[in-house]
């Protein structure tokens, strides 16, 4: 889709997993910050997770989440609600007023995790509340077993996230096989590094799920057809939290998916139509989010490097630092209103949460 010479007209792109910190950790992230970088990355859309330092389990926090990014954010933001088992009365209050559930089957930041019989049961309250919301799962390797015991026994749409080997991917390719409603994403980190990258990047390359070998990485590309979403999994902590002697498990990565993915374009290793299905037409199916009318964003096909310095995130750093890649986002049209151009933000508000 071109607008002019050396100009790609894209969608406003969503990104359905993002951990903006706030409220809670807002010297990582905030919502300001946060929905300025997704502009700067080409997302007009972000849906953000549920475990914040107190995780979002029941309506009042959800509230009090929602108020603070409808007087920050500058791009549309949705909201995953969180459960351990232990809140689902909480449920029938929040349901329409969230874009999905998230439950975390393995260890991740904030300890925020359950067993495969509370799992069971989330899954029956949920979908007995709605049929199409979708419950998210962090799911690795050693659970993804369960979850497709789960899933034949209350067959709610379900995402996985962030699957980043060929252990992870292969079950979510059978189930596909079987018509379980199971869809899926994978985030840039996981494309585009290796557990290799580690000696060099030290404690700035640890993130939950951690990088794959490889030939993990190789056979992602090789079913790149049964991913339905790229998703950045953006995690931002501070490069004093990362030099620390106990350094937090994420990496930010919002601004970066997008020209990652444009430089993979020109390599060949996928295509433009498949960036847009990915990053826009089947998130916006899965997680049934509104249309924005008049929303474009408007990318320079230029090379270049990318660099800390220019990042808007608050973190100030990325995993992809010098990488040279294509793809520069020179504006943003969000309602028919430009909210950025050449880097620039031009509004200090202009939107909120789309529920």
């Amino acid at each position: 889709m071109k607008a002019k010479p050396n100009v790609l007209r894209l969608p406003g792109l969503i990104d359905v997993h993002v951990h903006f910190r706030d409220p809670g950790q807002t010297h990582k992230e905030d919502f300001s910050t946060g929905t300025k970088a997704a502009l700067a990355g080409g997302y007009t859309v972000v849906l953000d997770m549920p475990n914040n330092k107190v995780p979002i389990t029941n309506l009042q926090l959800l509230k009090e989440k929602q108020k603070r990014a409808n007087s920050k954010a500058l791009c549309d933001v949705g909201f995953h609600f969180g459960s351990l088992g232990n809140n689902l009365g909480e449920f029938k209050k929040v349901y329409k007023k969230v874009t999905g559930l998230k439950l975390y089957l393995n260890q991740t930041t904030g300890g925020f995790i359950i067993d495969v019989p509370a799992m069971t049961r989330i899954y029956k309250a949920w979908h007995a509340l709605t049929k199409t919301k979708p419950i998210l799962l962090h799911a690795e390797e050693d659970v993804m077993g369960e979850v497709t015991k789960v899933l034949r026994l209350v067959k709610h749409p379900t995402h996985i996230c962030h699957v980043s080997s060929q252990a992870e991917l292969e079950p979510i390719i059978r189930a596909k096989k079987r018509g379980l409603p199971i869809t899926c994403g994978v985030s840039p980190h996981h494309l585009f590094l290796t557990k290799a990258d580690v000696k060099k990047l030290g404690s700035f390359g640890l993130m939950k799920p951690s990088l794959k070998t490889k030939r993990d990485q190789q056979f992602l590309w090789r079913n790149f057809k049964y991913i339905d979403v790229i998703e950045s999994d953006h995690a931002p902590h501070t490069i004093k939290e990362k030099n620390s002697g106990t350094p937090p498990y994420g990496v930010p990565g919002i601004e970066t998916t997008l020209p990652l993915l444009l430089q993979a374009v020109h390599d060949k290793q996928l295509t433009l139509e498949e960036v847009i299905e990915k990053c826009y037409t089947s998130p916006k199916k899965i997680f049934h989010l509104p249309t924005q009318k008049n929303t474009y964003v408007e990318v320079l096909n230029i090379e270049y490097r990318i660099s800390n310095i220019d990042l808007k995130t608050k973190c100030k750093w990325s995993p992809f630092n010098g990488w040279k890649v294509r793809g520069k986002v020179v504006k943003v049209v969000l309602r028919g209103k430009t909210i950025l151009r050449n880097g620039k933000i031009l509004t200090n508000r202009v939107s909120g949460p789309i529920i």
